[in-house]
């Protein structure tokens, strides 16, 4: 568990995931080209809620399971970097979010 927020820091493995039934949001967040640990990424629904956050852990990674829709991933790190990403998720597809930070 993280200390500041309480996300579970771990990261996932970005390859082969299967979408199937679901829609995927997933991404890696890199500072100097380097994956960086420990940044915090947000899925916001269309009405600006939050609706989840997960702590990016070795290899930079995270990963969301989300509906149909428009969603909003911010990304918050060190060094005071926030990025700001409007996707839109569809059952069956994967969305990939390069950050850098």
């Amino acid at each position: 568990m993280s200390d500041s927020c309480g996300a579970p820091v771990g990261g996932v493995a970005l390859a082969d995931v299967d979408a199937g039934d679901q829609a995927v949001i997933q991404g890696t967040v890199t500072r100097g080209g380097e994956p960086l640990r420990g940044a915090y990424a947000r899925l916001l629904n269309e009405s600006d809620d939050f609706v989840g956050e997960v702590a990016t852990g070795d290899e930079g990674t995270f990963r969301f399971f989300a509906a149909d829709g428009s969603w909003r991933v911010r990304v918050l790190a060190s060094q005071g970097f926030t990025g700001e990403y409007t996707v839109n998720a569809e059952v069956g597809k994967v969305i990939d979010l390069q950050v850098r930070a």
